[in-house]
């Protein structure tokens, strides 16, 4: 007999235009990623702001649990809360690192696995599937986590998930949006000091990713809480032109001012404008595929890209040659994610739901 869920423990129908927009900025933050391995001006990238995805990311991750979780958090208990997360977002940590892995030990086109002892590696592994930072690739920038990048925002939204359950869930209005704009502040000295908002996956800029997180995070709830939600008669496509004017807007001296106001108030406009946005049904499919794809895309890709740094090292390819390789290669990573979604992620989280609500 099919165990039955916990009305409780039921997930809300999605806005399936944010899910929609997941998955555009997804895709641009792997794009920057591959133009970022090749062009190191980012003034000259044309996807030079790729990484503010992240920032988007966490904007609607904030909208997202406080629309999930709010009214039920208190009867669920937060060990349900945690279950909840670990069991959306676990497996693809473990994923991507068994993916980062296997690219660390055998890339065909570099790498230098034997500078480490297998003792090391192993620990590196370890703390990549429990996400504890353990910066120690020289070769790889100091990475936080050395075999799968991304995960340092990952590291973060579990943090923010750990402040939403204990704290954040319990706070009025008032309090939430004082807190918000006390998290404004760091965002902009960062900026200020530093001319971006790029830090948090590395050792040396390890804080900005708690600012980072903190606001965007505080933000999108706001949202949610204050019911921002403007109804308008945009579609999934304008909203992702909107959300991917942010990633190409140009990189230049004037970043430590662009920068901070795409994150503390371009970002919340868009989640607020998606929420409240008309989807036509000849695009529902596509805004729930691409929704469905996001976060394995966004936590299996970066294995493949140690190995192109490695071939755009080595092979010095031309202007087309390489732009075969990176199309070539999004698509396929966009095959391994769906191979991935389907025959890993879906039946490991439906492994785990049953056996959760056998217990």
């Amino acid at each position: 007999m099919e165990q039955q869920i916990p009305a409780i423990l039921k997930t809300k129908p999605h806005f399936e235009i944010l899910d929609g927009l997941r998955g555009v900025a997804a895709l641009s933050v792997v794009t920057f990623h591959f133009m970022e391995m090749a062009i190191t001006d980012y003034s000259k990238n044309f996807i030079g702001h790729g990484f503010l995805a992240v920032d988007f990311f966490f904007c609607l991750s904030g909208f997202v649990i406080a629309y999930a979780y709010d009214d039920r958090i208190g009867k669920m208990g937060v060990t349900e809360f945690f279950k909840s997360r670990l069991i959306r977002l676990h497996p693809l940590v473990i994923m991507g690192s068994v993916l980062g892995l296997l690219t660390f030990l055998f890339d065909p086109f570099g790498g230098h696995p034997e500078l480490y002892s297998a003792g090391r590696i192993a620990l590196i592994f370890l703390c990549s599937v429990l996400l504890i930072p353990f910066p120690v690739v020289t070769e790889r920038a100091f990475n936080l986590f050395n075999l799968n990048a991304p995960a340092w925002s990952l590291f973060w939204e579990y943090i923010a998930n750990i402040f939403y359950a204990f704290i954040l869930s319990k706070l009025n209005k008032r309090w939430l949006l004082a807190l918000t704009l006390l998290a404004a502040i760091p965002i902009c000295i960062i900026a200020y000091r530093t001319g971006n908002l790029m830090g948090g996956w590395s050792g040396g800029t390890f804080w900005d990713g708690g600012a980072r997180v903190a606001y965007s995070f505080l933000a999108g709830m706001l949202v949610y809480r204050f019911n921002w939600i403007i109804p308008s008669k945009l579609g999934f496509g304008m909203m992702s032109v909107l959300v991917f004017a942010a990633f190409i807007m140009p990189f230049s001296g004037w970043n430590w001012l662009t920068e901070p106001l795409a994150v503390l108030f371009y970002f919340p406009l868009i989640v607020a404008l998606g929420a409240g946005a008309r989807l036509s049904e000849r695009l529902r499919k596509i805004c729930v595929f691409s929704g469905k794809m996001s976060y394995p895309l966004y936590m299996t890709h970066y294995a493949a890209l140690w190995m192109f740094g490695n071939y755009y090292a080595s092979h010095k390819p031309g202007t087309v040659e390489f732009s075969v390789v990176v199309v070539t290669s999004i698509i396929l990573l966009v095959g391994v994610a769906w191979l991935v979604m389907t025959f890993y992620d879906i039946p490991v989280r439906r492994y785990l739901s049953r056996k959760r609500h056998a217990a």
